[in-house]
């Protein structure tokens, strides 16, 4: 009997220390996809673009006010094609804002503005400026120098400029923080021919209106010749990337 009972009680703990996904893994159950995450500071995000598709819209369908998703290049509206595409394997899902606001999986959240702000000051202050630098958070005015290290290090256009992107130099900081951003372009939702940058630029949502606006919100932006993520403010209705943080 206490055999039996040592037995059951190893079998107990083994399972309830097995972990539902591998480390630095998340699985969405909405649709099986894993996704590569990463702790930076105090913050574990996504290192993968969302690529949670649960309908595709015409790339000349766009709307400000309801949730539209978008696969760079693909001008259908059927959701097993558009993930057959190698943009979207590679890139992910580009939403608009109403479908950025809902695109997440339970436990995770749209980033705010500040949240993005803390992922920037901390990598600008723990040794992630490409040239050893500190300091810089990507606000107006407050430069830094973190692209590099934030950005894969394969499909962005090659670039000379020092310290930018598209450039091998200083692969010490080549996506030193793993984060792993990649350049998946933009739709604008209003023509036919709606998608530019794929290669050059990514940009990513926040869930923070700008000063409360109701048609215009702060994102991040990284390109291929630029040294810093910048912040940006965007309308609501273009199709860009998002990056989950957890809760």
């Amino acid at each position: 009997m206490k055999k039996k009972i040592i037995y059951l009680f190893a079998m107990v703990f083994i399972y309830s220390c097995t972990p539902q996904d591998a480390p630095n893994t998340f699985t969405d159950s909405r649709d099986d996809k894993v996704y590569k995450t990463v702790t930076i500071g105090s913050q574990v995000w996504m290192a993968e673009n969302l690529a949670y598709l649960p309908a595709v819209s015409a790339p000349a369908s766009g709307s400000s006010t309801e949730p539209h998703c978008y696969v760079y290049g693909y001008a259908g509206t059927d959701v097993a094609a558009a993930k057959a595409t190698t943009n979207y394997t590679t890139y992910g899902v580009l939403y608009n804002w109403p479908a950025a606001m809902i695109a997440c999986p339970d436990g995770w959240h749209l980033p705010t503005d500040v949240e993005w702000t803390q992922l920037e000051t901390f990598l600008a202050n723990n040794g992630y400026n490409y040239d050893g630098s500190t300091g810089g958070s990507g606000v107006y005015g407050v430069r830094n120098k973190i692209a590099k290290s934030m950005a894969s290090a394969s499909g962005w256009q090659s670039f000379d400029e020092d310290g930018v992107i598209g450039n091998t130099d200083y692969p010490e900081y080549i996506n030193k923080s793993g984060f792993s951003a990649l350049p998946g372009g933009y739709c604008d939702g209003i023509t036919t021919l709606a998608f530019y940058e794929l290669g050059y630029a990514g940009e990513w949502w926040s869930s923070t209106e700008l000063d409360g606006n109701t048609a215009w919100v702060w994102t991040r932006r990284m390109i291929s010749p630029i040294t810093m993520v910048s912040r940006s403010g965007r309308l609501k209705g273009p199709g860009w990337s998002v990056r989950c943080v957890r809760d």
